[in-house]
């Protein structure tokens, strides 16, 4: 029996074919993005009918004035989700969503408050008071009891807190200043700074106690007006940390050195580098799943890389459809990364969506201007 080269051909496209329907989403995932520039939420649905906007509207005070809608948090249980709105003047807010999008209630904080994450108890938020229109003087993490959005503690940090992340247990929650090369941890049983780590290389140090004392009064290193998209000058040693990831055991905490383009691990227990791992232009942002990935986005990239946490190979560096890349999250099941991308000026933002499978980017969404604070809401069945 013989077989043409056309023959042959179709059969492998069928192969292909077949290889990729197997590889498409039975399920819907659903993502909240915020747009920073356009006060809006939107929610993105994934699943075997491609992604869309499934639901978008508007945040913040006044709709003519921005706010400024920055960081997103979803609550263990799904029944709430928090937005930080940065803009607030001197002072912002964060308002908490009940699943129905109803805002329920509000709390006052520090100057920009940003990131934050809910503890795995869903008791507390802790938000980074990034300062980012105030003095280039240390800031704080503003502890949240998120029953009664009441403010319980204000804990002195350094310069820039961004990349506000618990430990899995609950027990440590990690965040990085930007202008002070430094990675802070906080005991939540104690509600202290309980250790700080100076990342600059070869300057590296780790110490116990308050990072007030050792914050650098210079701050010559970072780049505040654009968010880490200018790059480094020469001789310049800086990591200007934009991101604090436990991984998935909480044993190391990766830190995105947004200036010098490497991924600093530090050991959880001996507070000691273990690895820098070179990582693409301006890494930003920092996931990981509960499989052995590290997804980190890449600022001035602009693209997306997946690395081997064991090995700390880079297994795929993706491009993105537009400029200004933000933020990650990874659904649940490990199967797929979920990326913000701000765009530049009037482009619109988007979210990307690659498969943790295949490395591949699988879909993309337009959402509402600079596309920045992202985070997993649920899965659930597909909808026909």
């Amino acid at each position: 029996m013989k077989f043409s080269t056309a023959g042959a051909f179709i059969c492998l496209l069928a192969f292909v074919s077949i290889t990729f329907a197997q590889k498409a989403p039975t399920q819907d995932y659903l993502v909240y993005v915020l747009s920073e520039s356009a006060d809006k939420i939107a929610l993105i649905r994934f699943g075997p009918n491609g992604a869309k906007v499934e639901r978008e509207f508007t945040t913040g005070v006044m709709e003519p004035d921005i706010d400024g809608p920055h960081g997103i948090a979803v609550s263990p249980d799904k029944l709430n989700y928090y937005v930080s709105l940065g803009h607030g003047r001197p002072f912002g807010t964060v308002w908490k969503y009940s699943a129905n999008n109803e805002v329920l209630k509000k709390v006052t904080l520090g100057n920009f408050p940003a990131t934050m994450d809910v503890s795995p108890d869903g008791s507390f938020l802790y938000v980074v008071n990034f300062n980012l229109h105030g003095d280039m003087v240390p800031s704080s993490v503003s502890v949240v009891l998120t029953d009664e959005m009441q403010e319980i503690a204000r804990i002195p940090t350094c310069t820039m807190p961004h990349g506000s992340r618990f430990n899995p247990q609950g027990t440590k929650h990690y965040s990085a200043c930007m202008m002070d090369d430094m990675l802070v941890e906080i005991d939540t049983a104690t509600l202290k700074a309980s250790r700080h780590f100076i990342l600059t290389k070869g300057k590296e140090a780790g110490m116990t106690g308050s990072p007030q004392m050792h914050v650098n009064g210079s701050h010559a290193g970072h780049d505040a007006g654009g968010h880490g998209l200018e790059p480094p000058k020469p001789g310049d040693i800086g990591c200007s940390p934009t991101w604090a990831q436990p991984s998935a055991d909480g044993s190391k905490v990766f830190v995105a050195c947004n200036k010098s383009s490497e991924i600093v691990e530090v050991d959880a227990r001996t507070w000691k580098v273990t690895r820098r791992i070179a990582a693409g232009p301006g890494v930003y942002n920092l996931a990981v799943t509960k499989d052995g990935k590290l997804i980190a986005t890449n600022k001035r990239g602009p693209s997306v890389s997946v690395y081997d946490v064991k090995s700390g190979k880079e297994l795929a560096r993706l491009p993105t459809k537009r400029k200004v890349v933000h933020g990650a999250v990874v659904s649940p099941d490990n199967r797929y990364a979920f990326i913000s991308v701000e765009g530049i000026g009037v482009e619109p933002g988007t979210v990307e969506i690659i498969d943790l499978e295949t490395l591949k980017t699988v879909a993309t969404v337009d959402v509402a201007q600079q596309a920045a604070g992202i985070d997993f809401l649920k899965i659930e069945p597909s909808k026909k």
